[in-house]
């Protein structure tokens, strides 16, 4: 009897080792296919490129092909509810904005995904954000502009790109931290937000700056301060909002990469070391300064820490400015 027990044991343990040895051969052979980089946003602009520049990238450390699939929609919750609901094998990834993991859980009332639960391969870069203003306007210097409009509250307003958007909160950050009021005049996109601005419909604008250091140079708007941490490469001259007397302020359109939730770690380490080389390379950070974005890497760790971090803030802006979608 015992000896029948002791083989049933080992049948057990055989059988075990042969359902789980598929599964772990197949971690250590990642990756064996193709995989896919879902970008949320429409073909074209500077966030298309970047997700085409990491897909090559990838493709060649990792030697085999990395596809991009543009999935724009609901300002990033088509394509981010797609790689929520995808295998947790690392195949299917996410080029995930601060929209899709900081912005639209709190301003969405129901959402595909859930913000902290994608498994956080890694930041890869900012992309900053402008006050900029109609030529007409008599200010050089936010300091200036503040100054205005605390001397004619409710005369001015300011254009973004739409509700909900970065330079939505954004703006009513600045409305917060300079004590002015401001009328939020929301448009569909950085073309129309710009091109009202320099027709006057609005007095300032908030926008990103590649959308806007082209019309800057060109002489078409000026720039009053940039709204990150730090100056911005493509505008070195422009102080920040933080320079200009409003310490500690801080916010940027940033970009990190991420996949299902409970990927295997095995894999979500490989792919975390991967995209750390890729960042680390001289030439992919000069191909994403020349498109206007701030390489910003920080591991999968640093990314979760950001995520966390920023959502109780955004939460405190959305609710003090009735921030919401229908």
């Amino acid at each position: 009897m015992a000896l029948t027990r002791s083989r049933f044991l080992s049948c057990l343990l055989a059988g075990a080792a042969v359902l789980t040895a598929p599964a772990a051969f197949a971690q250590e052979d990642f990756p064996s296919h193709t995989l896919k980089l879902v970008v949320p946003f429409a073909p074209g602009g500077a966030t298309d490129i970047l997700g085409r520049q990491l897909a090559a990238a990838f493709s060649e450390k990792l030697g085999q092909t990395m596809i991009v699939e543009n999935r724009p929609g609901a300002g990033t919750v088509v394509g981010a509810g797609l790689v929520a609901k995808a295998p947790a094998d690392g195949y299917t990834l996410l080029l995930a904005a601060n929209t899709t993991l900081t912005l639209n859980p709190v301003i969405r009332e129901s959402l595909p995904y859930d913000p902290l639960k994608f498994s956080p391969i890694g930041q890869v870069a900012d992309m900053g954000l402008l006050l900029v203003a109609n030529n007409d306007v008599p200010a050089r210097t936010l300091a200036d502009f503040v100054a205005l409009a605390k001397a004619s509250p409710d005369k001015y307003s300011y254009g973004s790109f739409g509700v909900g958007a970065s330079v939505h909160f954004g703006g009513e950050m600045l409305k917060t931290a300079t004590g002015i009021r401001l009328l939020h005049v929301p448009f569909n996109g950085s073309t129309p937000n710009l091109t009202a601005l320099m027709g006057g419909q609005v007095q300032v604008a908030v926008d990103t700056v590649v959308a806007a250091t082209p019309l800057i140079k060109g002489g078409k708007i000026k720039p009053l301060a940039a709204l990150g941490a730090q100056r911005l490469k493509l505008l070195p001259e422009v102080p920040t909002v933080a320079e200009s007397g409003y310490p500690g302020f801080d916010m940027s359109s940033w970009f990190g990469l991420v996949g299902p939730a409970d990927m295997p770690a095995a894999v979500r380490q490989k792919l975390e070391k991967t995209l750390a080389r890729i960042m680390a390379d001289p030439a992919m950070r000069q191909k994403l300064t020349e498109v206007g974005l701030t390489p910003n890497w920080g591991d999968g760790a640093a990314l979760q820490a950001r995520i966390e971090r920023e959502l109780p803030q955004m939460r405190a802006v959305a609710a003090r400015a009735n921030i919401h979608t229908e």
